[in-house]
């Protein structure tokens, strides 16, 4: 996905940063990471408050093989429900679970 697809996307959070990284890209409110664009997908941030909003709404999380033992890996991102692609409010209510998660994420860092 191209850059300005991804900003986009992101409008209601204002400006982000979008970074090379993975093979894909992240991308970034501020200094906080909210999405990871990986072959051509967006991908949300979520935690234990919103995963339960993204199951319900269809979405899957991102798994990937590891490296040195190929087990699968589950990472805290989450594909964005089909039905915000056409609704620009709704998609800013999921940029926004993704943006209050990774504000959570970097509290507990502290």
């Amino acid at each position: 996905m191209d850059n300005d697809a991804i900003e986009e996307m992101f409008q209601s959070l204002g400006p982000v940063t979008i970074k090379r990284m993975f093979g894909g890209k992240g991308i970034y409110a501020g200094d906080l990471i909210v999405a990871l664009e990986v072959d051509g997908e967006v991908l949300l941030k979520a935690d234990e408050v919103t995963i339960p909003e993204f199951e319900l709404s269809g979405s899957r999380q991102w798994v990937y093989s590891g490296k040195k033992t190929g087990a699968p890996l589950r990472m805290p991102y989450w594909s964005i429900p089909e039905d915000a692609f056409d609704d620009p409010d709704l998609m800013a209510e999921w940029v926004k679970l993704a943006l209050e998660a990774a504000i959570r994420a970097n509290s507990s860092k502290r």
